[in-house]
């Protein structure tokens, strides 16, 4: 999908008031956002839609840059941000066009990034690895395919989904601090509620 066809697809989603995805941030961040960062690091969201984790990591004290590929998503984020008071770099970019600053970042968090197909996701992990700072971060939740039976979110495609094995093998340039898939009910807006089957990673850029 181009960029143009993208943002076409998630302008139609986020071109309404309600937020799709809610404005609470995703509890697997939260979680390990409370364990692994600290304020003042600066961080990238990738494809941060609506803003929710963005803010919300802006509002704990951390420089943000966050961008997608939806205009209208973008627009929301930043009023989300000065609602909350906060400031967040937005950028209208999809993953193939943003530039990704080698050794910049103290974390790159990739939250349901799952528009992306296993070529896209394969680029997504090397960016994401040389964007990095050595000894810093990579924080993503993604669905697995076990996510088809229940049909509360995501993608329908399986090869869009992730397993511990495809996300060890992406991840093997990395040390992975923690990897592993479960079940929970998740409440993130209309597009996420209801029984998942879902994957944790945290992965570490060697020093």
């Amino acid at each position: 999908m181009s960029f143009a066809d993208a943002t076409q697809f998630w302008n139609e989603r986020f071109d309404k008031e309600e937020f799709i995805f809610g404005k609470e941030p995703n509890e697997y961040l939260v979680e390990k956002a409370n364990q692994y960062l600290k304020t003042g690091d600066k961080v990238l969201c990738i494809a941060d839609g609506e803003g929710r984790n963005g803010v919300w990591l802006a509002k704990q004290g951390m420089q943000v840059v966050g961008f997608d590929a939806s205009d209208i998503a973008l627009a929301k984020a930043k009023q989300f941000a000065k609602d909350n008071q906060v400031e967040v770099e937005y950028v209208f970019s999809d993953t193939d066009s943003f530039i990704w600053h080698a050794n910049t970042y103290d974390a790159v968090i990739g939250i349901f990034i799952q528009f992306a197909d296993p070529a896209m996701r394969k680029r997504i992990f090397q960016k994401t690895y040389e964007t990095l700072k050595p000894g810093s971060l990579f924080i993503l939740q993604g669905y697995t395919p076990k996510q088809l039976e229940y049909k509360t979110g995501g993608p329908s495609l399986i090869e869009h989904l992730y397993t511990e094995e495809l996300i060890r093998d992406l991840a093997q340039d990395f040390n992975i601090l923690e990897l592993h898939s479960y079940e929970k009910a998740l409440s993130e807006g209309p597009r996420h509620t209801g029984m998942s089957a879902i994957l944790g990673l945290v992965a570490q850029k060697p020093i």
